[in-house]
């Protein structure tokens, strides 16, 4: 999913410059602080090299001085992957560092070395000296590794660092120096050294893509987002999605009601589910959860309002057949624009990513009714439960805050009796309906309640629930059984006298 300046909101000074990538802005507070040195650490195969990339080619197309130094890949590998981005390559100007006998080729454009023929001393004055030379506003040296090699200790290593930010001060030169922790010595003192550490990660999975997420460890006297934000590498670069702070998205909204075609369904939360407000749909596979939320989401849409269901667990076409034989016909909404259906891969997407997808529906398109289906789906794509909670909590107080109805599906385990959980959601939501399977006369009926809503009265009944060609039936109050909830139910006393 590409990011668009338009979708992130401006914290930018005119001290800070631009990364080249718009998620990263928005987590420095506008950009990097110019004229310092930064350390981007991380294991091979994180995006260093496409992120330095990035940086080089925002500063070349705000008519900057800039120049990528490469100790480590070949200038044909860089502009490889450069083109595989589908980047101009005449934007990315490389020095790369070769035999001396091959720096006489006329279309070298710079003169260097290799530096495995050379101390670290004279590696160091002659990369100066190329400096000196082109005067680059932004550079890159890509990467620490290489020169770590040459350094006969750590101490000497250190000092030569320390002489190379000696010589950086004072030329207003915002350098980025990588580094892939891959040789030894890799600890903390070049952490030290520089004015910011920003980090790249790798997190497998048994399944599934592997999860990436960047954090900054350390930017001095600067604001700046903290905690990992997940990020993807896709063409055109990395895409990274901030972490989300609800705090930074609250605005004010009129108080109404939102309803659904169905009155005694409207009649349970005392008179429809309020707006800026979440609600849980609890119960066992096939209960009737998702259906219900298809039928505020499709009554919302003909209203034109906009409403967006994230698919998990389902094909798109069969929960728009089942809608369809329900009397619901979301396809006609979907033609118009004021219902969306999306398909979500957990094994594909990160936490992070899917956040900023909902938040992009909210903010660009004006969503007002949003469905997760369901949160067992979100589960799979979270690394542990712990994480699951946080994720939902600042999701959901974002779209609080933005006045959206939220509604979120959870599948216990079990068909009758006592149900299962993984987690325990129900303290985030607003409102927590919950739906049951009964057996009475020889038959399996079921059964929805609402049990919780923080603002507003609601009714504390059960009502049975059918669906069928007559559409979607909700019930008169049960009031022949007890012990429903419990799957086997028994006729009431006052019941059995009559």
């Amino acid at each position: 999913m590409e990011l668009t300046e338009s979708s992130i909101a401006s914290h930018g000074k005119s001290s800070r410059i631009d990364t080249g990538i718009f998620g990263l802005n928005d987590i420095l507070s506008g950009g990097l602080p110019g004229g310092q040195m930064y350390l981007l650490e991380g294991d091979p195969g994180t995006g260093k090299t496409t992120l330095a990339m990035q940086f080089i080619i925002a500063g070349v197309n705000r008519g900057e001085r800039a120049l990528y130094v490469t100790l480590s890949e070949s200038k044909d590998e860089l502009e490889g992957s450069a083109l595989s981005h589908g980047w101009d390559i005449a934007q990315l100007p490389i020095a790369e560092f070769i035999p001396a006998e091959a720096s006489l080729s006329p279309e070298q454009q710079y003169t260097v070395f290799h530096p495995s023929e050379v101390e670290l001393a004279g590696t160091i004055q002659k990369l100066t000296q190329l400096i000196d030379d082109v005067k680059p506003e932004r550079l890159v040296i890509d990467s620490l590794s290489e020169l770590r090699l040459l350094a006969a200790d750590t101490m000497r290593y250190r000092r030569q660092l320390l002489a190379l930010k000696h010589f950086f001060a004072g030329r207003d030169t915002t350098v980025l120096l990588l580094d892939d922790r891959t040789a030894e010595g890799s600890d903390m003192q070049l952490q030290s050294i520089a004015h910011g550490v920003i980090r790249l990660e790798k997190i497998r999975r048994t399944y599934g893509v592997t999860r990436r997420r960047i954090e900054v460890i350390k930017l001095r006297g600067s604001a700046y987002r903290e905690g990992f934000h997940d990020y993807t590498i896709e063409k055109g670069g990395l895409n990274i999605y901030p972490r989300l702070v609800a705090n930074e998205h609250s605005t004010t909204f009129a108080g109404e009601r939102i309803e659904s075609d169905l009155p005694a369904l409207n009649q349970m939360f005392g008179g429809g589910i309020n707006r800026g407000s979440s609600t849980l749909l609890l119960g066992p596979s096939g209960s009737g959860k998702s259906t219900l939320a298809m039928a505020f989401a499709y009554a919302a849409a003909k209203r034109g309002d906009r409403a967006i269901v994230y698919a998990f667990d389902e094909i798109l076409r069969t929960a728009q057949d089942r809608a369809e034989s329900l009397g619901m016909p979301v396809r006609t909404e979907i033609s118009r624009g004021t219902l969306a259906m999306s398909q979500i891969d957990p094994a594909e997407l990160s936490p992070g990513e899917f956040a900023w997808q909902i938040r992009r529906d909210v903010e660009e398109k004006d969503t007002r009714i949003v469905v997760i289906d369901s949160l067992n789906g979100f589960l799979m794509a979270m690394p542990g439960e712990n994480d699951l909670n946080l994720h939902l909590h600042e999701l959901l107080a974002f779209l609080n805050q933005k006045g959206v109805v939220t509604f979120i599906i959870y599948t216990q385990h079990g068909l009758v009796g006592t149900m299962l959980t993984e987690v325990d959601v129900s303290y985030l939501a607003d409102t927590v309906m919950l739906l049951r399977y009964f057996e009475a006369e020889g038959s399996i009926r079921q059964v929805l309640s609402v049990v919780k809503q923080r603002v507003g009265a609601h009714e504390r009944t059960l009502r049975e629930l059918s669906m069928g060609k007559e559409g979607i039936v909700i019930g008169k109050q049960l009031t022949d059984f007890q012990g429903i909830l419990t799957g086997v139910p028994s006729f009431a006393i006052g019941q059995m006298k009559k």
